[in-house]
């Protein structure tokens, strides 16, 4: 390659300039006399939230408009979980199942395929199948924009101000966005109902043969602190329930309880 001009950053020193940033940002809740320190992060915005009282321990810019990428699915899964039974079968339709974007997360489910609500609440939120939320939705509200209406309202009764989904699994579009903070508040809002927490801080589950597919269904939740998908290093007891995503544009997100 030619000599790196005088001056000239590399594409490594540019994002670590770019980290070192966000590292940076002020931590409000820090700034609070008497109150323990948090630390710094190279996320750009963060919370920590007692579930139980709603207090607020931590504050990095948690108002602050992100897009969520796949933890959407957090208010997918209560949004089913409040108009479904776990038995009732969803029938994937061609939409549900070709409207997502080649190579995102799936468990491949084809049009016409039948699985149950409880299936396709563990595919999407263990494998993060974006076309589990795209059939949740049809099943649940008729398409998938009546039902990010319902998001909408919920998000909205929840007291989240500064959240506006368009989907059911976070991939990406300008106008879904929400917060850390109102991110907190639909988590809070899910830990009520045990059905989602069983589901969600379940580390791998097998998928029976369907109508379509007669292989079984081998899932793994992809968060690393509930199973070792990508490594054992964070592998955490202490943790019940949560949910990862990730986008070019959202970057990485997390909730974790």
């Amino acid at each position: 390659p030619p000599a790196q001009e005088q001056g000239e950053l590399t594409e490594e020193q540019r994002l670590q300039q770019e980290l070192d940033t966000v590292y940076a940002i002020p931590v409000q809740s820090n700034e609070i006399e008497g109150w323990p320190q948090g630390p710094q992060i190279y996320a750009e915005s963060a919370v920590v939230m007692e579930a139980d009282t709603g207090t607020i321990l931590y504050n990095k810019d948690m108002d602050m408009h992100n897009y969520p990428a796949s933890i959407t699915k957090i208010m997918t899964a209560l949004v089913t979980l409040e108009h479904c039974s776990l038995d009732e079968m969803v029938t994937y339709s061609y939409y549900a199942t070709h409207s997502i974007e080649r190579n995102s997360s799936s468990i491949g489910t084809t049009e016409g395929e039948e699985l149950t609500v409880e299936e396709s609440l563990y595919a999407l939120l263990l494998e993060s199948a974006n076309e589990c939320g795209n059939g949740l939705a049809e099943h649940v509200a008729g398409s998938v924009e009546a039902f990010a209406d319902m998001m909408n309202e919920k998000a909205a009764e929840l007291g989240c101000t500064n959240t506006h989904f368009v989907n059911p699994h976070g991939l990406h579009d300008d106008n879904h966005y929400t917060s850390a903070y109102d991110m907190a508040l639909i988590m809070k809002a899910a830990l009520e109902n045990d059905i989602f927490v069983r589901i969600s801080g379940t580390a791998s589950y097998d998928m029976r043969a369907t109508n379509k597919d007669d292989e079984i269904t081998y899932m793994k939740n992809h968060h690393n602190m509930i199973n070792n998908y990508k490594t054992d290093k964070f592998l955490d007891d202490t943790v019940i329930a949560g949910k990862t995503g990730a986008t070019s544009d959202a970057l990485n997100t997390l909730v974790t309880v």
